[in-house]
């Protein structure tokens, strides 16, 4: 017996938040049954579960998919404002199964994961993980060590302290700095938040690897399938806090 939001994830259904708002919503039924408590178990073996009247196979085949967002798109599947997403730089016969892992901004561009795999979605962007998460940083103006070692020291953000797990000056031109900056937790925005907190405002993000996953040559708005190896490193990145509690 497992969580129905777990189970949701599982079944590239949604992400688990997601999930978790489906049933809360009342669009997710047990053996015909509405359910909108989130504390609900059911067994994928034995009970039917569906969303908004659709019942949910388990066995669906899990899709790997890396994606160089461009600036301009949304990281979502869809949008209420009728903004490009993701979704649409990927070919249809993906689009039903698979979902953004995280996000990154519209004004950000660089490697996003999609898959059905909830489980490891839900690794991957779960702070408790501590997957790290690499990024490009233009910064207007110079940036010197000082306030390299005060992001590496952590500054105080209006959600609580942050700090980065690894930074350092990549390059620099007359009049901006980009920056390689390390992070794990993914709060929303945290990467210009930092910046803004040592006075630095950002110019363009660019995220270019994710755990032991690097965006290499892809170009924006070009993706392709991880290979076996791939997904296997992903899994074992997060596999020792998978194994050791059962976070939930």
């Amino acid at each position: 017996m497992e969580r129905l939001q777990k189970l949701l994830a599982r079944a590239g259904v949604a992400s688990r938040r997601q999930s978790e708002k489906l049933i809360a919503a009342g669009h997710v039924s047990v053996n015909g049954k509405i359910v909108t408590e989130l504390g609900t178990r059911a067994d994928p073996e034995r009970d039917i579960i569906a969303v908004s009247g659709k019942v949910i196979s388990f066995a669906e085949t899990r899709y790997y998919l890396m994606l160089n967002k461009p600036v301009g798109i949304v990281s979502t599947r869809d949008d209420p404002q009728g903004r490009p997403i993701v979704m649409e730089l990927i070919p249809e016969r993906f689009r039903r199964h698979v979902y953004p892992v995280g996000r990154l901004d519209m004004d950000a561009e660089g490697l996003l994961l999609l898959t059905n795999d909830g489980d490891l979605a839900h690794a991957l962007t779960h702070p408790s993980y501590e997957v790290p998460k690499t990024y490009l940083v233009t910064v207007r103006g110079r940036f010197g060590e000082k306030k390299l070692q005060a992001l590496l020291d952590g500054v105080e953000l209006e959600d609580g302290p942050a700090a980065a797990d690894a930074a350092e000056v990549v390059h620099r031109e007359v009049d901006s700095t980009v920056l390689s900056l390390t992070l794990h937790e993914g709060r929303k925005r945290e990467v210009k938040r930092l910046c803004k907190a040592v006075g630095k405002y950002v110019l363009a993000l660019r995220r270019v690897a994710l755990g032991p996953l690097t965006l290499g040559s892809l170009q924006p708005g070009e993706y392709r399938e991880l290979t076996a190896e791939e997904v296997e490193q992903l899994h074992a990145a997060t596999r020792p806090r998978r194994d050791g509690d059962g976070y939930e």
